[in-house]
């Protein structure tokens, strides 16, 4: 049977939001490769990108950094290019970096597929659906209308609009207020380690882990003993068909089976404080 009720996570849940950020900086750096005082795209890529880690790796930086963006990349591309020991390019520069990198991530930015497919059986099941995002409210407000998110889910919680997000336990409990159902009848889906399966299954909520890009725990961290953060299938609980070949892992299960349980809890103590992964930044 399904859950009574879904918390999804949006961004790299639903939608490829911030996934492979060196890729993105790459791209970014080479097209303003004569304004990087001598540096050249690879060099300004590996900084930045290692800056940034250790930003969003910060509880107190991400918490601030995610409801505004773009300051928080200017201080990034800042703090990359101290690090390379040279002066760091002209606060215009590093504005119109920081922009440019907001846009790029805007333009390749997309649904998952099958992603309203899974969300629309859950609902037409009778299954109560709540969204759960953190960031901004008007960006992330544009990402749930852009990708026609809204008539879909029976809750909307964003962080900026409510004033609090994942992990504050109140984020969880506010929403199981809202649909009016018990931790134990609710599924969490998500793609980070820490708010969508640590901390949801403190509070008896079920968590669903989508390693969208196929990868597994991060080095040195292990998966728990259901083994059951694998691959695209397994993490999304039960499914009636195979998911697709690992050269596109981040496709959703076409058909969803109703009669399996939910994925068994990862013991927070054999999976600790795993908040970010190199592999998807903001």
């Amino acid at each position: 049977m399904f859950p009574r009720a879904v918390l999804f996570d949006m961004d790299d849940t639903l939608i490829s939001a911030y996934r492979q950020p060196e890729l993105a900086w790459r791209a970014i750096f080479a097209e303003f490769e004569a304004d990087l005082g001598g540096h050249g795209t690879e060099a300004a890529t590996q900084a930045v990108t290692a800056a940034a880690e250790r930003f969003w790796s910060d509880e107190s930086r991400h918490r601030l950094g995610r409801l505004n963006l773009l300051d928080a990349r200017a201080g990034i591309i800042r703090e990359g290019f101290e690090a390379l020991g040279t002066a760091v390019p002209d606060d215009g520069v590093v504005r119109r970096i920081s922009a440019r990198y907001d846009s790029y991530r805007n333009e390749q930015m997309h649904l998952f597929p099958h992603a309203h497919e899974v969300v629309d059986t859950m609902r037409a099941a009778g299954v109560k659906l709540a969204l759960i995002t953190n960031g901004a409210a008007q960006p992330q407000r544009a990402k749930v209308e852009r990708f026609e998110l809204t008539h879909r889910f029976h809750h909307i919680q964003i962080e900026g609009e409510h004033g609090f997000g994942k992990p504050e336990e109140r984020a969880y409990r506010h929403a199981l207020s809202v649909l009016g159902v018990e931790a134990h009848e609710t599924w969490m889906v998500g793609d980070n380690l820490e708010w969508e399966v640590i901390a949801p299954q403190r509070l008896g909520i079920h968590a669903v882990w989508h390693d969208s890009l196929g990868r597994g725990c991060p080095r040195g961290r292990r998966r728990g003993r259901t083994g059951l953060l694998r691959d695209c299938g397994s993490c999304w609980g039960r499914t009636g068909k195979r998911c697709p070949a690992p050269s596109t892992p981040s496709a959703f299960p076409q058909k969803i089976h109703t009669e399996s349980p939910p994925m068994q809890p990862i013991r927070g103590a054999e999976v600790p404080h795993v908040r970010h992964r190199s592999d998807r930044l903001p």
